[in-house]
């Protein structure tokens, strides 16, 4: 289901000038020949005469003199020259019109078809991607060419006209010129051969040139204008709060079905809605007991669907037994004031059968407005050799009908040949009766295994055999008793029945496994992407998992650091892509819409191009070029890609923020770090170097010997002091380096933990002088193997960390034990208690607990001691403890087999 909620022209409009696009103005005449061409030229002759940049992309002059000489001094981008069936046909230059980017371009014939081998198939959509550009369009259009009034010119004028222009078009357009002359004025022109050429002039003003059509034209073109004034009169009113009646908020839906009339009911819908300011639905409903008869039927919905998409409607595709319920349950839920549905052209006895959809409506509807329009048998003119496509313009598509085979019809008569030579030597023995229903078997396996038409023929010849051989008289195919033709009936109707039935069971079981493929396959994809988490196995993961479900070669195209495509994944090493492909990308990436292969832009590319879109932008462009070029892409492939598409850009752009979440997190840490070590370097750097310089600055002046034995020594007790303290700062700052780059390398050793241990109090004699330490360290305690500077320096730190955060005179406690394999070693303090969320936070680099001590340090301490440990393969760990204070835990592996002696020299 498609949702494209219907906004606003007039707000449309504006968001549209907000974004930086050119503004549109069309020039609007009831027919060929009214002026304009000429309406426009003068008015870009007075925009010229301004300073404005004018350039002419396109301006047919059909060899009107005096619309050459408006021509004349108007800059004007050369045509492109287009083989055509061996025919060089001009076109517009798009490219170097966008590349001249002039601040306003004529392009003439909105409602133009371009050749095939041009960018888009529309002139229209060339001058959307203009107005995208920035570029502000001139441009001309004849009110027949308006998509919602095609059927009523069709019906005034008795002319089918091709070439139409989705009304979205002129309703996004900043201003509309009427341009009108008189009908004896323009058919004086038509006869002085200012319109047409002598030879066509003549036949023009007898088929669509009359002056009633005239009339009508110029009325439904004024009314048209009246009606946009009237609108844009609204919206100033209500924005400006002026006071008036507004229209009550309507609401229409439109039901659309596989017939060609549906597009009548289209037009009429989007007429309806323009008129009452209303928001309108085009509502499909697919019967879950009948599914779409033909590929015809099966493309001209799709073609019903596209055209009321871009008419502006809301597309709802729905499944269920009961289309009346369906579509009323539908319409009480969007309250919906009025239903437009189309009255097929059955007999009596086809509604008497399948029963009336539309009396049903009529009779259920209960408060809404039903406007039930009668259908007709439309013919459409066609040259041979030509095929009308969805535009209804001739451009040569191939037409590739169904094959039939034969191998149906001759397993049936095989069958009934096989069961008559049986049947024949019992004939007397099994009576007529016993023969008919054995002569079923054949019809019933024949439209179980292939359908209604082979069980109808089966059918056909089971009563020509039977009838033959054992209806009296025998061999004629004539009856004596009427009952037995009752009996043929009834074969032919069980061929029918059993056959359609068969047909639609199949065709369901078919359509089934086809949507259970479809939902299988984004399924898995969706499953497989949320499990990946780098971009190369997720663009791996797409190519395969379309590739093989759409029986294609897909490729993906990334941008680069430069922001230009390239090929990032292919589902084949022996890839499609070219530098005219590559180019086709290029522009699908650039303007964030699909191109290629079954669509109206680049059309004549092997490939289909979607673009990777998300609200942070278009993330690349998803290329798949089907193995079987023949086929057509149809609307539903595109849908069920366009699917794939999303899936597939959410998962690159989940990847990329992901990335770039890290990469900011990465940022901010080390912003972080950075602030933390210049705040260190400012406190524990400057702290004790003024005390080093207070105190050398004191000793250097003392020239009278003005201090004591005793004042001198505390003076270089001070110094001595300051250089351990910045000592044990910068060790602190390599040996974190050493651990995160890699390069610490462990001595290890045989080593006892008392010596360590000594050795580590006695560095810190002078920290730990007003503490009370206790050492408990039990006799017997086997030798670790270990890195003993390293262990040392751990040791010292945690002494150090306990001192800092622990009251002045309080006791700290070294005790060590061996707990099974390992050897532990704990330091507590009687200082301030951790909050438990925050224990394992203080082993993290530059991490200082809040307390109400003049605490200094550089906050990597404890860190170095954790990386310290486990470059042992040991553990460490902070808890609290039951006297107030903080236990370091450390925890050391012993090797068993050679701990408990020192080993001699040269062993490990």
């Amino acid at each position: 289901m498609i949702n494209d909620k219907r906004v606003d022209s007039h707000e449309l409009l504006a968001s549209l000038e907000k974004e930086g696009r050119g503004k549109l103005t069309v020039f609007l005449g009831a027919a060929a020949g009214v002026g304009k061409t000429y309406a426009m030229l003068e008015a870009a002759r007075e925009r010229l005469a301004e300073g404005v940049d004018v350039v002419a992309g396109l301006v047919e002059t059909h060899g009107r003199a005096e619309t050459e000489a408006m021509l004349k001094g108007i800059p004007v981008i050369p045509k492109r020259m287009l083989d055509y069936k061996g025919k060089a046909v001009k076109e517009m230059e798009l490219d170097a019109l966008l590349e001249r980017h002039p601040h306003l371009a004529l392009v003439d014939e909105l409602a133009h078809t371009n050749i095939p081998g041009s960018r888009h198939t529309k002139r229209y959509q060339d001058i959307e991607e203009l107005l995208s550009a920035g570029i502000n369009v001139y441009t001309t259009l004849n009110i027949q060419h308006l998509e919602s009034l095609n059927d009523v010119v069709a019906q005034i004028t008795e002319v089918n006209v091709h070439e139409t222009v989705p009304d979205q078009v002129l309703e996004i357009a900043s201003q509309i010129q009427i341009v009108d002359i008189t009908p004896d004025e323009l058919i004086q022109r038509l006869e002085e051969g200012k319109v047409y050429v002598s030879g066509q002039t003549a036949e023009a003003i007898k088929k669509f040139f009359r002056p009633g059509n005239i009339n009508a034209l110029r009325e439904m073109s004024l009314r048209y204008t009246a009606k946009r004034v009237d609108s844009q009169l609204e919206s100033y009113m209500q924005v400006h709060g002026i006071a008036g009646p507004w229209p009550s908020g309507e609401k229409v839906m439109v039901c659309v079905s596989g017939n060609p009339f549906s597009a009548r009911l289209i037009r009429m819908a989007k007429r309806m809605a323009t008129r009452q300011n209303a928001e309108w639905l085009a509502v499909h409903v697919a019967p879950l007991g009948r599914l779409p008869k033909s590929e015809a039927e099966q493309d001209t919905m799709a073609q019903n669907l596209r055209m009321a998409e871009k008419l502006g409607a809301e597309i709802v595709s729905l499944h269920g037994d009961d289309v009346v319920e369906e579509l009323l349950a539908l319409a009480r839920k969007r309250n919906v004031s009025q239903i437009i549905i189309g009255k097929p052209e059955r007999t009596r006895f086809q509604e008497l059968l399948h029963g009336s959809i539309v009396d049903k409506v009529i009779r259920n509807s209960h408060g809404i407005s039903v406007h039930v329009i009668s259908g007709r048998k439309e013919v459409v003119e066609q040259k041979p050799g030509t095929i009308v496509n969805e535009g209804n313009t001739s451009i040569g598509n191939i037409s590739v009908g169904k094959k039939h085979s034969y191998i149906p019809y001759l397993m049936s008569v095989l069958m009934i040949s096989a069961l008559t030579l049986v049947v024949t030597p019992i004939d007397s023995f099994l009576g007529p009766v016993n023969i008919s229903m054995l002569y079923l078997l054949p019809v019933l396996l024949s439209a179980a295994r292939w359908g209604k038409l082979p069980a109808i023929v089966t059918a056909g010849m089971v009563v020509v055999i039977f009838n033959f051989l054992f209806v009296p008289p025998f061999y004629t195919l004539t009856v004596n008793d009427f009952r037995y033709v009752i009996s043929f009936a009834i074969l032919m109707i069980v061929g029918f029945v059993t056959g359609t039935l068969s047909a639609r069971l199949k065709d369901q079981i078919d359509y089934s496994w086809h949507r259970e493929q479809q939902v299988s396959a984004l399924y898995s994809l969706s499953r497989d992407l949320t499990a990946v988490d780098r971009l190369e196995r997720v663009l791996d993961s797409i190519a395969r998992k379309i590739a093989d479900t759409l029986d294609g070669q897909v490729v993906l195209l990334l941008p680069n650091e430069r922001d230009k495509l390239v090929l990032s994944q292919s589902s084949s090493s022996d890839h499609f892509m070219t530098e005219s492909e590559l180019a086709v990308a290029t522009w699908v990436y650039e303007r964030g819409l699909k191109a290629g292969q079954g669509t109206e832009t680049l059309g004549s590319a092997r490939a289909l191009y979607l673009p990777l879109t998300t609200e942070q932008g278009t993330q690349g462009v998803l290329g798949i070029c089907f193995h079987n070029q023949k086929e057509q892409v149809n609307s539903e492939q595109i849908r069920f890609l366009d699917a794939f598409a999303g899936l597939a850009a959410l998962a690159i752009n989940r990847i990329k923020l992901a990335d770039e979440a890290r990469q900011a997190h990465t940022l901010a840490e080390s912003e972080r770090l950075r602030t933390a070590l210049f705040n260190s370097l400012s406190h524990d750097l400057r702290t004790p170097l003024a005390s080093i310089i207070g105190a050398a600055t004191g000793l250097l002046e003392d020239h009278e010997a003005v201090y004591s034995p005793d004042a001198r020594h505390d003076l270089l007790q001070t110094i001595l002091q300051g250089a351990e303290r910045m000592n044990r700062f910068v060790n602190n700052l390599l040996d974190m380096a050493r651990l995160e780059s890699g390069m610490l390398k462990l001595n290890k050793d045989w080593c006892d933990i008392q010596d360590i241990i000594g050795v580590a109090v006695n560095r810190l004699e002078i920290v730990l002088a007003k503490r009370l330490l206790d050492i408990n360290i039990p006799v017997g305690l086997p030798l670790v193997h270990a890195d003993y500077i390293l262990i040392e320096q751990v040791l010292i730190n945690l002494l150090d960390n306990a001192v800092k955060y622990s009251e002045p005179n309080s006791k700290i406690t070294i005790s060590v034990r061996q707990v099974q394999k390992k050897l532990e070693i704990a330091v507590a303090d009687r200082g301030t208690r951790i909050p438990e969320t925050d224990l394992s936070k203080v082993f993290d680099k530059f991490y200082r607990l809040s307390s109400p001590l003049q605490v200094s340090g550089s906050g990597l301490g404890l860190s170095i001691c954790k990386g310290i440990v486990e470059a042992h393969n040991g553990e460490i760990w902070a808890e609290n403890n039951e006297l107030g204070g903080v236990t370091i835990i450390v925890n050391l592996p012993l090797n068993y087999e050679l701990s408990t002696k020192v080993p001699v020299e040269g062993g490990d």
